[in-house]
């Protein structure tokens, strides 16, 4: 008897595939009783995006969460998926680090580990291996499965050989785009079991409408291991649904033994709890063949549809797609996924939004050329790297054998804010947005991203206000809706801010305010003079920012004398960092930023004379 085992996504990669890892832990915890009667090999409930965005967005403490999953479902192990030296974060952290954040995310709740690096650097992944091994949990070692030029299954058979000497438990083949066609998963998963001896699970997104086929021709090759989301959060960018393939194989040789109607219980459940978060839905649900060329994988989609409809540039989705590929083509064929997937996505949208390739190139992107993130897997644009990195030197060892022990200096840096080992590793993984969720919990000001515009029953305001970027007539506007007026009144105050400067504008509709496609209303706006202190950008000297962001940092000051092409400041947007440089030389006279600030393209933000 060959027994196909489980390990579900729906507490992790489902809803970060769906609805932009918004799903919070008091929508989980209802459902975990039963989710733990199940019987899966395995739940996948931690790691990706989803340490990011409960501090970032749902003001969760995101080891809280694995603490209280971990005590509500005790019969079942607990998955997290790594990003090797990157842990969860977007850089390479010292071997510290690594081995800190794996021993306290053992000691809170997980069993298996699914390892992985994005460019498939074997060396980027050896620390976090010893680590779990060290802590006696599962190390599963991953191919992350691309195509192209460079890339072929000898390739990853190696891999995954080394990943065995390695000490790995199994390896994960993980199709993060919807790559995979069956009978390709058929030839690599029949290569891979005459060449190791420890079990092979497949993780596969459907976005292509392919991947429940391809997970049978992998079962009927010995791939006993599957992963699956519960079928409200499956589909499209996501996983097969579980009960699909439990039916599937039921009455075979290789039957689950999962109880079909438990499971359907379960998706019911969830078919409720999806309905909150409609506001994140991707507007890319569906299959998308596209994904065979552009390689975008579900949870990168989502996200980045939610991050240009922000931005008011959804429109222009499309041509993202298509610079995607050549991106990647650009910096050596990286499989797309976190954070390759945000370094060529990011870099992409700066191409297509400034109307120029590599007019702006990404902190990330330089880096990456550099050899700050391993081993690229083909040869790189040489013209490209110039362009980004100049003459500096490129380096070929491990990235992280260059970094110094960071524990100390990131405990002294946190301070007394941090009331744990857990806390100065929040602080490590994302510097700024930890600290001021560190920050806001001791003074108890943790508010999470509204979920609707107008509370159910009709009261006002909401509580909890809702931000978004409204681009019309060439100007982008930050709108925060604080409130609103009975529903049934006829005409009802909506209080709102635009810009930081508040306003109350009586409508009818959101979309009377430029919140809907229609734009009506759009008059009822104020002028960008009285909605902005900074002024429009005229003349050669006014330094903007070709999207939406945040300003990480200021590098100069009134008064300093800059040449053209000296870094100025750096913004963050879509959780990449760029640098803006000087577009000429002289001195400058104004500065409208400080850390901290939103801006918005076309505003000047620093002035040279």
């Amino acid at each position: 008897m060959a027994k196909v085992e489980i390990t579900d996504t729906i507490l992790r990669d489902a809803h970060q595939s769906l609805i932009a890892t918004r799903m919070r832990t008091e929508d989980m915890l209802p459902i975990c009783s039963k989710l733990d009667k199940v019987g899966y090999w395995s739940l996948e409930v931690w790691g990706g995006a989803t340490f990011d965005a409960c501090i970032r967005f749902l003001k969760e403490d995101p080891w809280e969460r694995l603490r209280q999953l971990r005590q509500a479902l005790p019969n079942t192990r607990l998955q997290m998926l790594l990003r090797g030296q990157n842990l969860l974060g977007y850089r390479h952290y010292s071997d510290d680090v690594v081995r800190a954040f794996v021993q306290q995310a053992a000691h809170n709740g997980i069993d298996v580990f699914r390892i992985f690096d994005a460019l498939n650097d074997v060396r980027n992944l050896k620390v976090a291996i010893e680590a779990v091994k060290t802590a006696k949990k599962h190390a599963q070692g991953t191919l992350c499965y691309t195509t192209s030029p460079v890339h072929n299954i000898a390739q990853f058979v190696t891999m995954a050989k080394e990943m065995q000497a390695l000490g790995c438990d199994s390896i994960a083949i993980k199709d993060m785009a919807g790559l995979l066609t069956p009978m390709v998963t058929a030839e690599l998963v029949a290569a891979l079991q005459q060449s190791i001896t420890i079990p092979i699970h497949l993780h596969c997104h459907a976005t292509a409408g392919l991947a429940s086929m391809c997970q049978l021709k992998a079962v009927e090759q010995g791939c006993l291991h599957i992963d699956t989301a519960i079928s409200t959060f499956a589909g499209g960018t996501s996983h097969p649904a579980t009960e699909s393939m439990v039916a599937a194989f039921k009455d075979t040789a290789y039957d689950t033994g999962l109880d079909l109607s438990l499971l359907q219980e379960i998706g019911l459940y969830f078919y409720g709890v999806r309905k909150k978060y409609a506001r994140f839905e991707s507007e890319f649900t569906g299959i998308d063949t596209r994904v065979q060329v552009n390689q975008i994988p579900g949870g990168m989609i989502s996200n980045l549809a939610n991050q240009l409809k922000e931005q008011g540039a959804l429109n222009r989705m499309t041509e993202v797609m298509a610079e995607i590929p050549r991106v990647r083509e650009d910096l050596g064929f990286p499989p797309l996924v976190t954070p390759t997937s945000q370094i060529v996505g990011t870099q992409a949208v700066l191409n297509v939004m400034t109307g120029s390739r590599y007019k702006n190139i990404s902190n990330e992107v330089k880096l990456y050329l550099q050899g700050r993130y391993g081993q690229a897997p083909g040869a790189v644009n040489e013209t490209v790297r110039q362009q980004a990195i100049g003459n500096e030197d490129v380096i070929s060892c491990r990235p992280a054998d260059l970094l110094n022990a960071e524990m100390g200096r990131l405990r002294d840096e946190i301070g007394t804010l941090a009331q744990s080992e857990e806390d100065v590793l929040t602080y490590a993984m994302f510097p700024d947005v930890g600290r001021t969720f560190l920050e806001e919990r001791a003074a108890g000001t943790l508010v999470p991203e509204s979920l609707e515009n107008i509370t159910a029953n009709n009261e006002c305001p909401v509580a909890t206000p809702v931000e978004f970027n409204v681009t019309m007539h060439g100007e982008s506007y930050h709108i925060k809706v604080i409130g609103t007026g009975h529903k049934g009144d006829n005409s009802r105050p909506f209080f709102v801010s635009v810009d930081g400067v508040p306003e109350e504008i009586l409508v009818e509709t959101l979309e009377e305010i430029g919140i809907g496609d229609s734009g009506g209303g759009g008059d009822r706006l104020p002028s960008k003079t009285k909605g902005s202190k900074r002024p429009l950008a005229k003349g050669p000297g006014d330094v903007t920012t070709s999207m939406p962001g945040t300003i990480v940092d200021v590098l100069v000051k009134e008064g300093d004398i800059v040449k053209e092409g000296a870094s100025l400041l750096v913004t963050e947007a879509m959780k990449m960092e760029t640098e803006i440089q000087a577009p000429i030389s002289g001195t400058i006279k104004a500065v409208h930023i400080k850390k901290g600030d939103t801006v918005n393209p076309d505003e000047t933000l620093i002035e040279i004379e």
